[in-house]
């Protein structure tokens, strides 16, 4: 069984066709279908049914396709810490924001990152922080950028806090508020919100600072991405709370400070487990040492 042949199972069980995952593996699609059907043999078992409509996997083939995965990902590792040992960085990194992180720029981080290690390639994957630290727990992701209520903190995870912030008011421009200095949350309370899901830690932040004034509002709408909020804000539909060093990259909203407003705290995060050379890498241009990284890893493993 060759790593070749695990590459081309897992190009067809993603693309659904043997003509786009030739496509995708830079081969011609008989030399595709070739070592696909030679493993077949080799495993006994059919993993794809085709017929002249659809491709899909068999039940074996679903049987398949998790290990084939696992190994890919596994000879990928051994190649990136041969690379890491000779001094070169290579490999992926994935990498996990909230919409609204502001501590970092992260454009700029990654120009940097990039500009020193070309040959890692980079995904980016935007949700919630409780989402994102989950992912990073699992290996999915190597770090990640979280907003989080003063109350909380990361569990489960390596971390380093990186800024504190207050909430802010955002309202339309024509709104009766826009022209004030400030406000308080109970002159807010009366006012229709759009704001995050709830149970995620962006909602947590205004949903607790409410509470604790012993205050309650109606969220009207809830929507999973900052800048959206913004547009529900500028139509006059609601206003929102959005932290204050995000706030400015709005356009079309007023922002108003909130006197007795929640903060939150943004984290970078990483595994406790292990730190690809990638990843060690990109915390680096953070400013967050390589020694602090193991140092952490090893403590925790111990």
């Amino acid at each position: 069984m060759e790593l070749q042949q695990m590459r081309y199972v897992v190009a067809v069980a993603e693309t659904n066709s043997f003509t786009r995952a030739a496509e995708r593996c830079l081969v011609v699609q008989s030399a595709l279908s070739h070592q696909i059907s030679r493993l077949e043999r080799e495993l006994g078992a059919r993993l794809f049914e085709r017929t002249s409509r659809r491709v899909r996997l068999t039940p074996a083939g679903a049987a398949f396709l998790p290990a084939a995965r696992q190994c890919l990902d596994a000879a990928e590792r051994a190649a990136t810490e041969v690379a890491a040992a000779v001094g070169e960085v290579r490999g992926r990194l994935a990498v996990g924001l909230i919409p609204t992180v502001a501590a970092v720029d992260i454009p700029g981080a990654l120009r940097d990152f990039r500009r020193q290690y070309p040959d890692v390639r980079i995904s980016l994957r935007v949700g919630a922080s409780d989402e994102l630290a989950e992912q990073v727990k699992q290996g999915a992701i190597e770090v990640a950028f979280l907003g989080l209520p003063t109350t909380a903190r990361p569990q489960g995870v390596n971390a380093r806090e990186l800024a504190r912030d207050r909430l802010v008011a955002v309202v339309a421009p024509d709104h009766p508020l826009a022209g004030e200095p400030a406000v308080d949350l109970r002159r807010l309370s009366a006012e229709v919100f759009v704001d995050l899901p709830p149970k995620t830690a962006g909602r947590a932040q205004s949903d607790q600072a409410f509470s604790a004034a012993g205050l309650s509002r109606d969220v009207a709408f809830e929507v999973t991405t900052a800048d959206f909020m913004a547009r529900l804000v500028g139509q006059g539909l609601c206003v929102a709370m959005l932290p204050s060093a995000y706030a400015p990259q709005l356009t079309g909203v007023t922002t108003i400070e909130v006197t007795d407003a929640p903060a939150r705290v943004e984290y970078v995060i990483w595994s406790r487990v292990s730190c690809t050379p990638a990843a060690t890498a990109f915390l680096a241009i953070l400013d967050i040492p390589a020694a602090l990284v193991t140092e952490r890893n090893q403590h925790d493993l111990a």
